[in-house]
C-alpha cells in the first residue's frame, strides 16, 4: 500500500487531499479497462483518445484550464496538477501522458491568450472534446530553442506559418497545436499561435515510435494561414510565453516521474516481502533493505522538491524557474534510479514483458529529456544560483 503520509505536509490544503483520494479511487476503478491494450502500438492513438474522453467525463481535465473557461480554480493550481500527474502515473503512464498534454498543449492559451482565444479552445480542453498539443521542438532546436527555423510571415495582409516540428506529443491526434516560431524569417524573436489540425498546409510527416508507446510525430506546416485572433500574446514575445508555460508545467514532469517511482517502490516492497530466499524473505536480507531505504529516500526527497516548487508558484505567485528545474532534475534522475533498483529486486522477472516494473523502466527514460533535458536543468539552476548570489 502506498505511503500517503506526505499528504499531511503543510504544502497542501484539504481540497488537495480530497482530490488525491478521489482520483486514486477513480483511477483504480476506471483505468485498467482502458489501458489493458495500450502496449499494442496500433492501439495507442485510440487508447489516448479514450483516456482524454474518460478524464474529461471524470472531471479531471478541468484542472488544466482556469475557472472562467470550465476549470477547477481561478488560475492553474500547480499542486493539483502535480498530484494528478503523480497519481495517474502510478496507475498508467499513458493516462498521465493524456492528462499532461491537455495541460501543456493549452497552457500558453490559459496563461497568455486573449479572452476570445480562451473561450474558443479551453472549454473543449476541459471536457476532453478537443485534444491539445505543444509544438516547440525542431530537429536542431530542442534544448536550444532560439535555434528554431519555423517562422511566421506576412503574405498579402495575412499571417502565415511555415516550418517543421518534431518529437511533438499528441502529434497526429491533436485537434490543435500551440506552435512557436520566429516572428519573421530574419527575426531572432519568437512568436506563438494556435493552429488547428484542419488548417490547409498542415500535415503529419512521420510518426515516431519510442520505447514506451505514445503518440509522437514530426509535423509539417506549409504556409498555414494563422488568423490574427489565433496569435498568443504580443508578436515577438514567444520565448517568454514558452518559458512561462514551462515554468508551470516543468514541476509536473517531476511529479509524474515520482508517481512512477512510488509505484516501483510499492511493487518492489511487496515483492521482497513475498519472495522466499535463503530460509527467509528477500525483505529480511540487508542488501534488499539498503535498496529499499535508498528508494524511499529518493521518493521523499523528490516529493519535497516538487511540492515546494508547486506551493511557491501557487501561494507566492512568483516565477519558480530555479525551483522547477531542481524538482524536475532531481525527480526524473532519481526516479530512474528507484525503478532500476526495483527491477533488480524483481530479478529475472523484472525484465519480463508484462511486469509493471519493466513497463516503468521504459516509461521513465523520456522524462529526463522532454521539457528540458537534465543537462539543461543544471545550467538553469547554476545560472539562477549565480544571479541570486550576485544580487545578495
Amino acid at each position: 500500500m502506498s505511503d500517503k503520509s506526505y499528504l499531511d505536509w503543510p504544502f497542501f490544503e484539504d481540497h488537495h487531499r480530497q482530490l488525491a483520494t478521489d482520483l486514486d479511487a477513480w483511477a483504480s476503478a476506471t483505468l485498467p479497462a482502458i489501458t489493458e491494450t495500450a502496449d499494442a502500438h496500433h492501439n495507442v492513438d485510440d487508447t489516448c483518445r479514450t483516456l482524454v474522453k474518460a478524464l474529461g467525463d471524470g472531471g479531471w481535465l478541468k484542472y488544466t484550464v482556469p475557472a472562467p473557461y470550465g476549470g477547477a480554480h481561478e488560475n492553474l493550481d500547480v499542486r493539483s496538477l502535480c498530484l494528478i500527474r503523480e497519481i495517474l502515473a502510478k496507475h498508467s503512464g499513458l493516462a498521465d501522458f493524456a492528462f499532461a498534454m491537455q495541460g501543456l498543449g493549452s497552457g500558453s492559451i490559459s496563461t497568455f491568450g486573449s479572452d476570445d482565444l480562451k473561450q474558443r479552445y479551453l472549454p473543449a480542453v476541459a471536457t476532453g472534446e478537443k485534444i491539445a498539443a505543444f509544438a516547440l521542438s525542431e530537429v536542431d532546436a530542442g534544448s536550444d530553442v532560439a535555434a528554431m527555423q519555423s517562422h511566421f510571415h506576412d503574405n498579402s495582409n495575412e499571417i502565415n506559418y511555415s516550418g517543421e516540428k518534431t518529437w511533438i506529443s499528441n502529434g497526429g491526434i491533436a485537434d490543435f497545436y500551440t506552435v512557436f516560431g520566429r516572428e519573421a524569417v530574419e527575426s531572432k524573436r519568437l512568436s506563438a499561435a494556435v493552429i488547428d489540425a484542419s488548417a490547409t498546409g498542415f500535415s503529419v510527416k512521420d510518426r515516431i515510435d519510442v520505447i514506451a508507446p505514445h503518440p509522437l510525430a514530426t509535423l509539417t506546416f506549409d504556409n498555414c494561414n494563422v488568423p490574427a485572433e489565433n496569435m498568443i500574446g504580443e508578436p515577438g514575445k514567444g520565448m517568454s510565453i514558452a518559458l512561462g508555460t514551462l515554468d508551470i508545467f516543468r514541476t509536473t514532469v517531476g511529479a509524474a516521474a515520482m508517481g512512477f517511482a512510488r509505484r516501483a517502490l510499492d511493487d518492489a516492497t511487496d515483492r521482497t516481502q513475498g519472495r522466499k530466499m535463503f530460509g527467509a524473505t528477500l525483505a529480511d536480507q540487508p542488501v534488499a533493505q539498503m535498496s529499499l531505504a535508498e528508494m524511499a529516500l529518493d521518493v521523499d526527497a523528490s516529493a519535497l522538491l516538487i511540492y515546494r516548487s508547486a506551493w511557491t508558484k501557487d501561494v507566492k505567485g512568483t516565477r519558480v524557474t530555479r525551483e522547477a528545474a531542481m524538482a524536475k532534475l532531481y525527480a526524473t534522475d532519481h526516479s530512474q534510479l528507484v525503478i532500476d533498483k526495483a527491477v533488480q529486486l524483481f530479478g529475472g522477472l523484472g525484465v519480463t514483458k508484462g511486469i509493471k516494473v519493466e513497463e516503468l523502466y521504459r516509461e521513465i527514460r523520456a522524462l529526463r529529456i522532454y521539457e528540458g533535458a537534465s543537462e539543461v536543468q543544471k545550467l538553469v539552476i547554476a545560472r539562477q544560483h549565480l544571479e541570486n548570489h550576485t544580487r545578495s
